[in-house]
């Protein structure tokens, strides 16, 4: 049977800024990427937001992205190799903590926004993430997406990883995605939902451009924040269960 993975960035709130649509989203998804207050969310959310992926029984992850609240961390900011190993290693530390009070261990690291693009492709920056937290749990799963320079330092370091496709952002010809600052409405749900079936058992997308290309997926992404995110999940849901594809958290498909 096929399997896959679906992942989706939550804990994004701020304050009294509401992000998100995370507890329907948890119904429906098997991995939870949680901000850890550098782009979105805060000591609260954070909290609260692990206490729903115990409720659901939800893998979580850590989602660290720049120090860049204004922007939500869709901005490309200037920092070093070095100081990003830093970010990431201190966000991560404080999400396993509010994980440990509830006795859940971290299973993967998904960077976010304009650092996930810039790790996707910066071979030093890449590594950076990885031995931030590859130290301290071998054992963590990085999200990447195909022909990337994070999945290639990840091979060459031994790093358990998992390719990622998007299920509402458009794709390019080598598997990597185009980023927005702001998440577009859903118009047609049941065919954004047979493109993520078409990942799965076929192994091919379309691209933004129109070109039928190849892409690999044990994880599907869908974010929290696009208008319409909770019908979008569940129509995936329903139509991955149509075609016999079994949902399971990601640590079960690379085992």
């Amino acid at each position: 049977m096929y399997k896959v993975d679906i992942n989706c960035d939550m804990g994004e709130s701020f304050g009294l800024y509401v992000q998100g649509n995370d507890e329907e989203m948890m119904k429906y998804i098997t991995s939870a990427n949680i901000a850890c207050g550098y782009h979105g969310g805060d000591p609260h959310v954070m909290r609260q937001t692990i206490e729903l992926a115990k409720k659901y029984d939800v893998a979580v992850g850590v989602h660290p992205g720049y120090p860049d609240l204004v922007g939500f961390g869709r901005r490309e900011m200037a920092c070093t190799a070095e100081e990003i190993k830093d970010y990431v290693l201190y966000q991560m530390g404080a999400l396993r903590e509010f994980a440990r009070t509830y006795d859940i261990k971290l299973q993967h690291c998904k960077p976010h926004g304009a650092l996930f693009m810039r790790a996707m492709e910066d071979k030093k920056v890449a590594r950076a993430i990885l031995e931030a937290f590859h130290d301290i749990d071998p054992n963590m799963i990085i999200f990447a997406v195909n022909n990337s320079a994070m999945l290639a330092e990840a091979q060459k370091m031994g790093v358990p990883f998992a390719k990622e496709g998007y299920a509402d952002r458009e794709h390019r010809e080598d598997g990597n995605l185009i980023l927005t600052r702001k998440s577009s409405a859903i118009t047609d749900y049941q065919s954004m939902a047979d493109r993520v079936v078409r990942m799965v058992k076929e192994n091919r997308i379309i691209t933004y451009d129109n070109k039928d290309a190849a892409i690999e997926v044990q994880t599907v992404c869908i974010h929290g924040d696009t208008p319409g995110a909770p019908q979008l999940v569940r129509t995936i849901v329903e139509s991955l269960q149509k075609a016999d594809v079994e949902i399971v958290r990601v640590k079960d498909i690379i085992a």
